[in-house]
């Protein structure tokens, strides 16, 4: 379900709609930056660069700080989430057509709510701050925002597996690459200084976890394997409560609606989650 929702969610990062509705209000958008920490962590409030890194934990606080220090006084957080609700209207249209009013869009939407509403966010700083947003009316933008409530529910419960596995912000990063998720010079979008990797680097191989080369061990392996299996556990209330056949029927819902995101070309065919790869 996450691999088939999270590019649901993330058109909101990559999307020229996105992209046109953050230049609107003020922020640069020669690059993504800019506007994804702001349409990120808005649903938060108006809070520091502090806070945004603890609750997005892999990127670097320095690199945080440098989006989100100017990020409240370009815009506040309530016109934020305004923009990216607008953007996302306008991103769906575009991207799925007259399927936006139809009866599949709409089933599927009724299916994540209930699944999005089901959700625990105790302990889950991102996933609540969403949570608490009001629902949009349109069935389309209902299927965004459970999208994005499930996506920041099972992200919230990651960063929890990670803390139990004993990995920091970048050794999480320098972890995941060993393994293969993602190239390394793909992992460097977070914002590390190489002294800060290869520091990173050096701490997982005394602890067994990489060789020489940075490739996984098979204790590093077996390490990721468990954080992943702990993010499964961690997430799976949402599906419990709507069940198998309402999980499998929201699944075959969705697969069109994903092909059209894919398709577009909008996301990046490599990116530092590891779809694809784990």
């Amino acid at each position: 379900m996450w691999h088939l929702l999270e590019p649901l969610h993330a058109v909101v990062y990559y999307a020229p709609e996105a992209f046109e509705e953050a230049a609107a209000l003020g922020y640069d958008t020669r690059e993504r930056w800019p506007s994804y920490f702001p349409y990120r962590a808005a649903p938060l409030g108006q809070v520091g660069p502090e806070q945004v890194a603890s609750a997005f934990y892999s990127f670097s606080p320095r690199m945080v700080a440098e989006y989100v220090e100017p990020a409240w006084r370009i815009a506040s957080p309530a016109a934020v989430l305004e923009a990216r609700m607008r953007a996302v209207d306008r991103a769906y249209r575009s991207l799925f057509g007259d399927r936006v009013a139809g009866p599949e869009l709409a089933e599927a939407a009724a299916l994540a709510r209930r699944a999005a509403e089901a959700a625990d966010t105790a302990a889950r700083p991102l996933a609540a701050a969403n949570a608490a947003l009001d629902w949009p009316q349109a069935p389309h933008l209902q299927l965004w925002h459970a999208a994005t409530i499930l996506r920041e529910h099972r992200g919230d419960g990651h960063l929890a597996a990670l803390l139990m596995a004993g990995l920091d912000p970048v050794e999480a990063l320098v972890s995941f690459a060993a393994i293969g998720a993602a190239s390394v010079e793909r992992f460097e979008s977070r914002g590390w200084s190489p002294e800060q990797w290869t520091a990173a680097r050096d701490r997982l191989a005394a602890r067994g976890l990489v060789d020489a080369d940075g490739k996984a061990t098979e204790a590093g392996r077996a390490l990721r394997l468990r954080v992943e299996q702990h993010t499964d556990q961690l997430a799976t209330g949402p599906w419990q409560f709507l069940g198998p056949v309402g999980a499998d029927r929201l699944a075959e819902l969705l697969g069109d609606f994903w092909v059209a995101v894919l398709a577009s070309g909008l996301l990046p065919s490599e990116t530092t989650l590891g779809i694809g790869k784990v």
